[in-house]
């Protein structure tokens, strides 16, 4: 289950974020998850309860954003959104589409004290 290591990564960050802002107590985290970042929503929330436990931390709510996916189309030369990874141009119907946007997760926002 790779949501474990992207949770132990989150919490890294919450805990260089803490070091450099002064913060002691996380109390939500609002994730930006992409469609076609492979990320299982509820393996994800098991996971950050899992890793928070005993941190800054410890009882903070997840928030996940999804985040629309979106390519580059190399034959009509325009960004087009797509629904999963190997989709057709939704306009020309040819295949030679380069993922942009939506394979990405992100810390967007923390609600500290």
């Amino acid at each position: 289950m790779h949501e474990m290591s992207l949770c132990e990564g989150v919490m890294q960050v919450l805990e260089d974020s803490a070091k450099s802002q002064g913060f002691t107590k996380v109390k939500t985290v609002w994730l930006e998850v992409g469609v076609l970042s492979g990320v299982e929503p509820e393996a994800m929330r098991f996971s950050f309860e899992v890793v928070i436990n005993g941190t800054l931390a410890h009882g903070a709510k997840l928030e996940m954003i999804e985040v629309a996916a979106d390519a580059w189309c190399l034959l009509c030369s325009k960004a087009v959104a797509i629904k999963q990874r190997y989709d057709a141009c939704p306009d020309c119907g040819q295949y030679q589409l380069q993922v942009s946007g939506g394979d990405d997760l992100r810390v967007k926002e923390l609600e500290v004290e």
